[in-house]
This record gives structure tokens, C-alpha cells and sequence, in this order.
């Protein structure tokens, strides 16, 4: 059955004052208004119990048969550098096929490393940094994930990396994904905190093809030639196993592609990591 379509939303312009009274309510606690951090599909606050609270809504449409309890489903995680979960909410809206979800979980002070997904500069991450990046997806990775990632909210599966490649480069015949681990689903720079490493927004992990977090975070490095220099060494075991180069070729794909930015500063560097990604693939 299709889903109604639900109306567009940008949480930075439409009020939100009800949902964070909602919230506040339900988990009995008090947001400090002062501290709310306004995205485009989802709010942030601190609360009077030192916790953060993390709210986002979600279409119908675009939360799988699985559930949308990413957050949630950490709590299970070992040995990997995240914010503790602590409670959760979810409701319906009443008029639009429309959920809301609310996870409170640990206050992580530090800071994203990046303001968006890319960075243009280096953040000059010192080694102790890298060494907790590489302890936790090595952690992730051995752990069994109890639900599929949902990159962007939309399922990964060996169909999406398959029309994602060849809409972009038709050339690439083998598209087989041969290895699936536990992954973020969204290891962006935005998603990483500094100098003290975290990773945070675990609402899409899951499993995915092996090496997708690499290559999100070395495809997000790419206006930066040391830093993704920097991260292609770190992840060599995974970017070099053969799904690893295809997860780098199909974040290129998204970057080159048909809805590509002409001023997007990872353009030229995506195109040329491409042809190489291509070449080692033996298309």
C-alpha cells in the first residue's frame, strides 16, 4: 500500500516548542532552551540530568520494516567510543503519516570535527585520536548488528550499490558485494567529535558492505589530500578488500554523478580517485 506523502519539513524554520514540551513531559526532565540545536530533520537539548536529548522526524515512508531504533540498539554495543542510551519515545502525528522519535542519551562535550559532513581543512587530529578511531570500527566491526544500516534513511543493499556504480560508471560490471560487517552507516566529520574521539547519530547504523565507513570518512576527506591520504592508511584493511573499493567507488559515484555540484571542492579529487578505484577493480 503507498504511503500517503507527508509534508515537507525544515525543523531550523518550523516552530518546535510543542514537541520539546512533549518530550520534556515524557521523560521527565527540562531542556535548557538556551543549549537546543536546531537540523534540518531533527532538534537537540541538553536536560537537567546532564543528558542530551536527540528528536527527529521521520516519514512513514522512510523507516524500514526493522523498527527506527538505531540509538536504541547501541546499547548492545561494546568497546566502541559512543554516548550511553538511556531511555526512548516515539509517537505518531496525528493528522500526517509522520513519526517523531526522542533517544536521551550520555552529553558528549567534545566537539564535531567537522561543521558539515566534508571538511576543507585539516583538524590536525592528534595520533591518540586515530588510534581510538581505528579501536572502535575494529570493535563495531566484530559485533553483530541487529538490524540493516539505512545510509541517508534508505536501506543499503547490494541493489542500491549496484544502481548507485552503474548509473555513474556502466563500465563497472561486478558489482558483487562479498563481505558485511557492523557499521556507523553515516561516518561523516560532522558525526566524529575532536580531540577527545566519540561517534555520535547512531540512529542508521546496522549492516552494511564492508569498508562503508572508511570510505564515507575518506570521501568526506577528499577536498583535504593528506587527511584522506591520512584515513585511506588508517582503514587500508578495509578500503583495500574489494567491497572496501567498492564502497569508495560508490561514495565517488554519489559525489560525480548525475546530481553532482559543480563547486562541490571534492569534485576533481573524486573523479580521479574513480578512474584509479575503477582501474583496481579490473572493470
Amino acid at each position: 500500500m503507498m504511503l500517503p506523502a507527508s509534508r515537507a519539513v525544515d525543523l531550523r524554520r518550523e516552530p518546535v516548542d510543542e514537541v520539546l514540551d512533549h518530550v520534556e513531559r515524557s521523560l521527565q526532565t527540562v531542556f535548557d532552551r538556551q543549549s537546543v540545536v536546531r537540523k534540518r530533520r531533527s532538534v537537540g537539548a541538553r536536560t537537567d540530568r546532564h543528558t542530551w536529548v536527540r528528536i527527529e522526524r521521520r516519514c512513514l515512508g522512510r523507516i524500514a520494516a526493522q523498527g527506527w531504533n538505531g540509538p536504541e540498539a547501541t546499547a548492545a554495543l561494546r568497546n566502541v567510543a559512543l554516548p550511553r542510551w538511556y531511555a526512548g519515545l516515539t509517537w505518531r502525528e496525528r493528522d500526517e503519516p509522520v513519526m517523531w522519535r526522542a533517544d536521551e542519551m550520555d552529553l558528549i562535550t567534545a566537539a564535531p570535527v567537522g561543521n558539515a559532513a566534508l571538511v576543507t581543512d585539516d583538524p590536525g587530529l592528534p595520533t591518540g585520536w586515530w588510534a581510538a578511531l581505528n579501536a572502535s570500527l575494529d570493535a563495531l566491526a566484530e559485533q553483530r548488528a541487529p538490524r540493516v544500516a539505512t545510509p541517508d534513511t534508505e536501506t543499503v543493499t547490494e541493489d542500491l550499490v549496484t544502481r548507485t556504480i552503474r548509473e555513474t560508471f556502466p563500465e563497472v560490471t561486478d558489482t558483487r558485494v562479498d563481505e558485511w560487517t557492523a557499521a556507523h552507516a553515516d561516518l561523516t566529520w560532522a558525526n566524529v567529535t575532536g580531540p577527545e574521539f566519540a561517534l555520535i547519530d547512531w540512529e542508521d547504523w546496522g549492516t552494511a558492505p564492508r569498508g562503508l565507513d572508511a570510505a564515507t570518512l575518506w570521501g568526506n576527506a577528499l577536498a583535504v589530500p593528506d587527511l584522506a591520504a591520512r584515513v585511506w592508511k588508517e582503514r587500508r584493511k578495509d578500503l583495500e578488500s574489494r567491497t572496501g573499493r567498492l564502497m569508495a567507488l560508490f561514495f565517488c559515484a554519489k559525489v560525480v554523478g548525475p546530481h553532482a555540484h559543480p563547486q562541490d571542492p571534492r569534485l576533481e579529487s573524486a573523479r580521479e580517485e574513480a578512474a584509479r578505484l575503477i582501474a583496481d577493480l579490473g572493470a
